[in-house]
Parts: C-alpha cells; sequence; structure tokens
C-alpha cells in the first residue's frame, strides 16, 4: 500500500513545531502589495503585514496558490510512489480548492485526493492533524477523506475582531458602520457557517466583555467537545490567547490546548489582536 501524505495551505495556521510534528506539507498562498507578490509564511509574516498596511494606508491583496504551484507540490509525492491528501481553504472563500483540483487531475487516477475544509485557519489545520494521524496508522487515502468528509460538519471556528478597521478598508463595512462601530467600540463577533465567515454579534463595550462572550459561547459546549485538541489562535494578541487557553484547561478535559498565531491571508482580512477558538464537536 503506497504512504498517504498530508498536504494543505498556509491558511491553516498550525505552528512550525506542529507542521514538522505531523509531517505536513504547507503550499502558501499570497499576500501582494502593489505589484509584490510574497508568499504567506515564507517571505511575510503577520508582524510585516501589519507594518506594511500601516505604512500603506491599504490592505493588500490575497491570492490563491496557482494550479501549476500545487502541481509542483504533489509531484515530488508521487514520483516517490505515494498518495496525496490535500484539505485546503473553503471553497466558498477562495479557489484554492479549484486550483489544487485542476492540478489534482494532472495526475493518475487517485493519486492526488483533494478535500475541501468548508472552513479557515485552524479549523483547517484541526482537520490536517486528524488526517495526519490516520495517515500515520496506515489509513489508506480513501479512508482518510471519508473520515475527513463526515468530520466537517463538526468544527467549530468562532472568533472576535477587535477593530473594524480592516474589515472597512477591504469594502466589507461600509464607511458609517465603521465609523459607528469605531465610535460605539463594537467588536463582531464571527463565525464560520456553512464555509463562509458569519458575522453573529456585534459587542459593545471593553474588549474582556467580547473577549468573556467567545470563551463563554465555548465553553457552552464543553460537553460535546471532542476532548482530543482545542485551538487557541490569534494575531498579536498573545497574552489574551494564553488566559483563554488557562481558562478551556480549567473548565474542559481537553487533552491539548494549542496557541497558535494567524498567518498573513486570515490577518490582513481580521486585523490584529483577533482572537479565536476551534475545536470539533463529538
Amino acid at each position: 500500500m503506497s504512504r498517504v501524505r498530508i498536504f494543505t495551505d498556509s491558511t491553516c495556521d498550525l505552528s512550525d513545531e506542529l507542521i514538522h510534528r505531523y509531517q505536513i506539507e504547507v503550499v502558501p498562498l499570497y499576500v501582494v502589495f502593489d505589484d509584490v507578490s510574497l508568499k504567506d509564511g515564507v517571505t511575510i509574516r503577520p508582524d510585516r503585514l501589519f507594518e506594511l498596511v500601516d505604512e500603506n494606508g491599504k490592505l493588500p491583496k490575497t491570492a490563491a496558490p496557482s494550479p501549476i504551484d500545487f502541481e509542483r507540490a504533489f509531484e515530488g509525492a508521487v514520483q516517490a510512489g505515494d498518495d496525496v491528501v490535500y484539505i485546503g481553504l473553503s471553497s466558498e472563500l477562495s479557489s484554492t480548492i479549484q486550483n489544487a483540483s485542476i492540478a489534482a487531475a494532472n495526475f493518475p487516477d487517485d493519486k492526488v485526493t483533494v478535500i475541501d475544509s468548508r472552513t479557515l485557519s485552524t479549523g483547517i489545520g484541526l482537520l490536517v492533524l486528524k488526517a495526519a494521524h490516520s495517515a500515520q496508522e496506515g489509513k489508506s487515502s480513501s479512508e482518510i477523506k471519508s473520515m475527513i468528509e463526515s468530520f466537517l460538519s463538526h468544527i467549530e471556528v468562532e472568533f472576535i475582531i477587535d477593530t473594524l478597521e480592516y474589515l472597512h478598508k477591504g469594502g466589507r463595512c461600509s464607511s458609517v458602520q465603521h465609523f459607528l462601530g469605531s465610535l460605539l467600540k463594537i467588536r463582531p463577533v464571527v463565525k464560520v457557517i456553512d464555509g463562509a465567515m458569519t458575522l453573529t454579534d456585534k459587542v459593545r463595550g471593553k474588549r474582556e466583555k467580547a473577549l468573556q462572550q467567545l470563551l463563554d459561547n465555548a465553553l457552552a459546549l464543553k460537553d460535546e467537545m471532542d476532548t482530543e485538541f482545542l485551538f487557541v489562535t490569534h494575531a498579536m494578541a498573545a497574552d489574551e490567547a494564553a488566559y483563554v487557553k488557562e481558562q478551556i484547561e480549567q473548565q474542559t478535559n481537553i487533552k491539548q490546548v494549542y496557541i497558535t498565531e494567524t498567518g498573513c491571508v486570515v490577518s490582513s482580512h481580521c486585523g490584529p489582536r483577533t482572537l479565536g477558538i476551534v475545536f470539533a464537536k463529538k
């Protein structure tokens, strides 16, 4: 039986340590400032991204890897006789899955399996780790595909956005919404539903209130949580991520709570001090 190698893209927001530990291969998306195209997590990191946004006064564009990018990424594994399982950013948010599928069609049947995660950030990362565990156990690519696709609806991804500035610059909220939101200190709570980002709440007041709302929403489901692992994912909010991790460890029986940083693609849409809680339900 061929070995199965797990691929994903840079929006999975897994740490370098986890990527190395589970031998995951990552295809980067692009962050484009004017005519300069940078590879997410390779030639640009979030701290530099925020600096460039402040310097330029505008957001970058983001772009999916091309079919050629994916073909080049997959071909080494296929030439080695291995099977590839790729789990990528929701097709509702990007052409990443479409481009990966175009590349997969250039390989022999069943050598490259493409799975639409229907989620983003460490929602993808969680699926990727489950796939990597299964690959290490010797499961076939078809078995891994079946397991992951049956698990997609179990993934919970919710996060708070600290400022409307990035949503405004990216055309996702009007000038009036931006002005009123900033004036009233409104912090959106966003959840991934049916593969898309959906505004589920608007918390008015101090950031601590929004953070508590996020934590309460997760803990309300603690009896339904898959106990294998949970992610606290953030952009430039390390202290608060540590606090949330501590609270979850104290109030649930999750075996492993990971803190990870959002990559440049998610950060460019949501901004600094974004913080999310990601887990799977049983």
